[in-house]
């Protein structure tokens, strides 16, 4: 859908070729001779951006720009001023106005800016329908809880969507750390761009600058073809720095340094070239501290710590755990086809208890083998993995659980977990398969190696 651009000047020449112009760019475009007329056009053309001489008679290019946000709040405004009114027209922008241009207008220029107007309109729109959508249900986009951490969470989110601002997210293990970056990518002018995660703690120090920089073709051994690098790839979208706390200092510097001129070069090349990545990065760890303790280099805390969002644990927020297993047993039911309508009292009772360590990740991890396990319309206590007298995986019916002595080898260990699971299924491979996170054939290829003999019940 093209956008609609409102073009208000009292020239007629000038307001005639701004027409032409714009139109040739691909907008839909109407005309008004002065700040009154383009206010009731407005109100029923609806432009993303009105282009408004500052200096007209009668309503003027200043005085439209308070009745028109009282009616269209998110539309745009660039002004047009002569040289001597300068001044006046960045105070508007302190009014409200987008920006402004100087007469005459440079078309390069103008075409620009009306591009990046766009794009924040857009933004802008997808902002209030998300603060609409927090108004009316429990959580914005992915994201759910209606606790006041999460809405503090999604208040800052709210202000990093518009920007490129860096943006430091920390919290522990589980949280929806990487979800948050997603999100804001997501509401902001990049969404169309990519969105790249790198897990700095898994990327050894041998190959970091080809990772990061990409390489030319015979650049080393085994450099067969150009390969882009990280940075390269995350150009006009974001790159998201998982466990920068993991990383060496020496690692850290290597990625300062292109996180302070945007410049890479591809290990073998004879160029530099800029790239335009917003950058966000994630830890688990406590930043402030990690600066102190010499594990997070100082310098790049600054870089990526813009905006700071902490993630709140489960267990401080378990207001929320109500609203997540709804959101996760609608999701296992569609997987599973399973018609599970909720869960009871006590298994309730026992999921707002636990201390979830692994945090979200850990109920979502929960509910999936409580929705498998689960065989009636509601998840009872027997089928919450952590309930007393149970391990994951093991049938509350056999009142059993896996124990195992120090000095067990992982094989052993392994062999015993799915005798047992298979044990309190009757031997049915496809549940034990379900519970245990794995498939049918692995196990009889486990049970043939084994040499174990297990009787075959159709699942």
């Amino acid at each position: 859908m093209k956008h609609r651009i409102l073009i208000a000047d009292d020239d007629e020449s000038a307001r005639s070729g701004l027409v032409s112009l714009v139109s040739m760019w691909g907008y839909e475009v109407e005309e008004a001779i002065d700040g009154k007329q383009a206010l009731d056009r407005a109100c029923t053309f609806r432009p993303s951006v009105i282009i408004a001489d500052l200096v007209m008679p009668g309503l003027d290019g200043l005085g439209l720009l308070k009745p028109l946000a009282a009616v269209l709040p998110n539309t745009a405004v660039i002004l047009l001023t002569g040289h001597a009114t300068v001044e006046t027209a960045v105070s508007a922008m302190k009014e409200g106005a987008f920006d402004y241009l100087t007469k005459p207008v440079d078309p390069t220029r103008l075409r620009v800016l009306l591009e990046k107007a766009v794009e924040n309109v857009e933004v802008m729109r997808e902002v209030t329908i998300l603060r609409r959508q927090l108004k009316e249900s429990r959580g914005l986009g992915p994201l759910l809880g209606v606790s006041p951490a999460m809405q503090e969470v999604y208040r800052v989110i709210e202000l990093a969507a518009p920007t490129s601002a860096p943006v430091l997210i920390s919290g522990e293990t589980g949280t929806g750390k990487e979800l948050v970056a997603r999100t804001i990518h997501q509401l902001s002018p990049r969404a169309k761009g990519p969105f790249v995660a790198v897990n700095c703690s898994a990327i050894p120090e041998s190959l970091l600058e080809s990772e990061l920089f990409g390489h030319e073709k015979g650049a080393f051994t085994g450099a067969l073809a150009r390969r882009a690098g990280y940075f390269e790839l995350a150009d006009a979208g974001t790159i998201f720095l998982d466990e920068i706390t993991e990383m060496s200092p020496a690692l850290q510097a290597k990625y300062l340094r292109i996180l302070q001129d945007g410049s890479v070069r591809r290990i073998g090349g004879n160029s530099e070239f800029k790239v335009d990545v917003r950058i966000m990065a994630a830890t688990n760890k406590d930043a402030t501290k990690a600066v102190r303790d010499g594990t997070l280099r100082e310098d790049l805390y600054y870089r990526v710590n813009v905006l700071s969002i902490p993630m709140p644990p489960l267990r401080n927020r378990v207001e929320d755990i109500p609203v997540l297993i709804e959101a996760f047993v609608g999701e296992f039911n569609d997987k599973y086809g399973k018609k599970i309508k909720g869960v009871e009292e006590a298994a309730m009772k026992l999921l707002r208890e636990h201390p979830w360590p692994g945090n979200v990740r850990e109920l979502r991890n929960v509910i999936e083998r409580a929705v498998v396990a689960c065989e009636d319309d509601l998840i009872t206590q027997q089928v919450v993995p952590m309930a007393p007298g149970r391990e994951v995986g093991v049938s509350q019916a056999t009142g059993s659980m896996v124990v195992l002595p120090l000095g067990t080898t992982l094989e052993d260990g392994e062999r015993e977990l799915i005798l047992r699971t298979l044990e309190s299924v009757n031997n049915n491979k496809t549940r034990a398969a379900q519970i245990l996170g794995t498939t049918p054939k692995t196990l009889h290829n486990k049970a043939r190696r084994w040499r174990a003999e297990f009787s075959e019940t159709p699942g």
